[in-house]
């Protein structure tokens, strides 16, 4: 209930500009771990793609519901949070990685589709992870929220 309130209490009336509000836009790049901090302060469902086709040509409901039979970590898409849980599991230095080369995820979509109940709908922003050669090693460390 606490994130719903913090989505709602974010400036804007519509949910392109709460997005807006916290820097969410298309193209845009964002550091993935501000992704993070948005899922788990205002209940944004944040996912990041593998594959720049399938981000830019589908829908995030229609791949969940072709890939709702198989595990999380086979899919070519995976939610933020899962993403980092798994790779700090199996890179200790993965955090310390992050601070001196910040992982920054280009938005593909943000928007609402419909919720676990019945006309709800969440907040979600999809982004594509970048190929290794685009990793910006003379970026500045973002701030984060809170």
């Amino acid at each position: 209930m606490e994130k719903i309130a913090a989505w709602g209490a974010l400036p804007g009336s519509s949910t392109a500009e709460k997005f807006l509000s916290l820097g969410i836009e298309r193209r845009r790049t964002i550091e993935i771990r501000m992704l993070d901090d948005i899922a788990r302060s205002y209940g944004v469902q944040t996912y990041l793609f593998f594959e720049p086709d399938l981000a830019k040509e589908r829908t995030l409901e229609s791949l969940q519901a072709e890939y709702r039979d198989v595990s999380e970590y086979e899919r070519p898409f995976i939610s933020v949070g899962s993403f980092l849980k798994f790779t700090r599991e199996n890179d200790p230095s993965f955090d310390q990685t992050l601070k001196e080369f910040p992982l920054m995820v280009e938005i593909v979509s943000a928007g609402e589709m419909a919720g676990q109940q019945p006309g709800k709908t969440v907040p979600y922003v999809t982004g594509l992870m970048p190929f290794l050669d685009e990793f910006d090693v003379d970026a500045e460390p973002p701030r984060t929220i809170g």
